[in-house]
């Protein structure tokens, strides 16, 4: 019948091409396409003008895709239609400028939606794809910057973002044998810099927060051969026996150090190569490192005179600072700095060696200037030397020490190391299944805090700016009743600083009940000159209590309760997702070990056989690269530039 009404020249297809596509009939299809391209050569690649049930930016293409007609998406491939993707949302060009002035904002944004429906169909993705999995992985990041571009339209976006996600999952899902996973996730095109790495597209993954992609079994099987290497027997040991090999690890570092000089090719090198070994290494070293800084840090400070300390343990400790700063540093190079201060315990670990470094400046400072002004005792000094004594920083009692003495800078930093150095334990927490999700929770609930922070920071500042001199002309007055008894002022609204202190405090309800007290000193009585009388000052007490008490219900019954259910809910997602946040949070931690070196801190600054051997090979391949031509950075290059290479918008 279709056949006998296309032989009338002067019938109107219309949209029966598109009805052919959603009804998946490819044969009429393939006719109606030939009579669109007996009229005009490119009548078949556009919609349909006149349509009630498809707009013009619906192709036939486009709507296949949408409908996931996999035989039909690859004839109309065949024939030559092309679905032009969009440029990036903040894209400079002249085209998407003039798009803003001249077109309608309501069509634009739903061509765009519609054009992203169809490129992220599985059916479209396997046809135009050499590499599904990066064009997905690409392909999410692009939708996610399309969300947050287009407010109103984020949740069509991340749902698409979400069906893109899985898609890449399924296939990773479709492996058969380990060899096959190895296959995929040793792909390097489109990882830059990563390609050096065993697992490529493996990082990569995780750098793009491929979540469901990387907790994967298959993904994680393969994973875990990786880890555990050929110490099979590690998973079979008992708690009793792992924290015997732990212990034993620290007297074994210096043989290891011997091994890796002499014999870098030994089996028992390449034991402790494996990553597993590395992270034992490495956990027990740390623990050695925490252990003197407890030393350090517990003095007894009762008889201290100035200068540096001189416990015995300043020099290991420095020597361990610098070796954790010689691995930051190196991984920062190899792991590249955006991704590498992408993870939060690595931001830790910057301040935690700032700190150290800052408090190691200060012992130079105080050694320098106690051996320039040589040591005096209090006891043989009159109270001008001791004068002159502060203003030199010689060391005398600590109490007439200036509040900027090196050595009293240097504790405050090293107070502050200390805590981020204890406070670091918490990373190792990542591999236990049952402090997993706990850690991740943490890490999740901090940034809720962030977020409020802001709100806090409003509100505090609206009633500080209006309580912060209200109480000024009170400051220091003291009232004494008939009895005696003396009541003074608290100096809460009494200045700026104050008032932040006490608007603070007041969040966790640690702000004094006489806050918004107004004290009046005594004022004498004109009839009598023994008698004082009280006055007081109702309103500004009533106006101060009034507005102390709306801080309290705003910020604590109101918004801090609002951040505590804020909290208790992505304690309940990331516990409802334990499974995926947890490996994922694990399986960064597993592939920053396979970057370490085999030697922990300090060391890793000592050069070895192997590490010499890494050096060369690393000059060898930035040789390579000035006269060679990376093919994946060339599939990488094209399907970045391929979001501005195309006209629609």
């Amino acid at each position: 019948m279709v056949e006998f009404l296309l032989k009338f020249t002067n019938i109107e297809i219309g949209d029966t091409a598109l009805q052919a596509v959603r009804d998946n009939s490819i044969k009429i299809l393939e006719m109606l396409l030939n009579a669109l391209k007996n009229v005009s050569p490119g009548l078949e690649f556009g919609g349909a003008a006149h349509s009630t049930e498809f707009p013009l930016h619906v192709t036939p293409i486009i709507l296949a895709a949408q409908l996931g007609r996999y035989e039909i998406i690859g004839m109309l491939l065949a024939r030559g239609h092309t679905i032009l993707r969009p440029h990036f949302p903040k894209c400079p060009c002249v085209a998407c400028k003039n798009s803003f002035v001249t077109e309608d904002p309501l069509y634009t944004s739903s061509a765009r939606l519609s054009v992203y429906r169809a490129i992220s169909s599985p059916a479209y993705l396997v046809h135009t794809s050499c590499d599904p999995v990066l064009s997905a992985f690409l392909l999410a990041i692009e939708l996610t910057d399309n969300a947050a571009a287009s407010r109103h339209l984020a949740s069509a976006y991340m749902k698409l973002r979400d069906n893109v996600r899985i898609f890449a999952v399924d296939l990773i899902g479709c492996c058969r044998t380990s060899e096959e996973v190895e296959l995929m996730l040793k792909q390097t095109s489109g990882c830059g810099g990563r390609r050096h790495f065993v697992l490529p597209r493996l990082l990569m993954a995780v750098n793009y927060k491929q979540k469901e992609f990387v907790a994967h079994p298959n993904t994680q099987q393969v994973l875990e051969s990786y880890w555990l290497g050929n110490w099979y027997s590690w998973k079979r040991k008992s708690s009793y026996s792992k924290a015997c090999v732990i212990l034993s690890r620290v007297f074994l570092i210096p043989f290891i150090l011997v091994m890796c000089m002499v014999a870098p090719r030994h089996r028992l090198v390449k034991h402790w190569q494996i990553p597993l070994n590395k992270l034992i290494t490495h956990a027990t070293a740390y623990f050695v490192f925490l252990a003197l800084v407890f030393y350090v840090s517990n003095q007894d400070k009762s008889g201290q005179k100035r200068g540096p300390p001189s416990t015995g343990a300043e020099g290991p400790l420095i020597l361990f600072v610098c070796g954790y700063t010689w691995s930051a540093i190196r991984m920062c190079y190899i792991q590249g700095s955006r991704r590498y201060f992408t993870v939060i315990w690595h931001w830790a670990e910057a301040i935690m060696l700032i700190l150290f470094g800052l408090t190691f400046a200060f012992w130079i400072i105080s050694a320098v200037d106690i051996a320039e002004n040589d040591e005096e005792d209090l006891d043989q000094v009159t109270a001008g030397e001791v004068l002159w004594c502060i203003f030199l920083f010689v060391s005398i009692d600590r109490k007439y020490w200036n509040q900027y003495d090196p050595t009293l800078l240097a504790e405050g930093t090293f107070c502050l190391a200390t805590i981020f150095a204890y406070f670091r334990l918490m990373f190792l927490c990542q591999l236990n299944y049952h402090l997993g999700p706990l850690q991740v929770s943490l890490g999740k609930m901090t940034i809720d805090i962030y977020k409020y922070i802001i709100v806090f920071a409003i509100i505090i500042s609206a009633f500080a700016a209006g309580l912060s001199r209200f109480y000024q002309y009170y400051e220091g007055m003291v009232y004494e009743d008939e009895f005696g008894m003396k009541t003074m002022q608290v100096s809460s609204f009494t200045s700026l600083t104050d008032t932040l202190n006490t608007l603070f405090w007041a969040l966790f309800c640690m702000a004094p009940l006489e806050s918004a007290d107004v004290v009046i000193e005594n004022t004498r009585d004109e009839t009598s000159t023994l008698k004082y009388r009280e006055n007081r000052h109702g309103y500004t007490e009533r106006i101060g209590y009034f507005c102390f008490g709306c801080f309290e219900v705003i910020s604590v019954i109101v918004v801090l309760n609002m951040l505590i259910a804020t909290m208790s809910n992505t304690f309940q997602r990331v516990t409802d997702n334990a499974a995926i946040e947890w490996t994922f949070g694990r399986t960064e931690m597993y592939l920053d070990y396979m970057s370490q070196t085999t030697l922990p801190s300090p060391f890793n600054m000592i050069p070895t056989a192997s590490g010499m051997a890494n050096i060369t090979d690393w000059f060898k391949n930035k040789c390579c690269k000035r006269n060679t031509v990376c093919i994946c950075n060339k599939h990488f290059n094209h399907e970045k530039n391929i979001l501005c290479s195309h006209t629609i918008t």
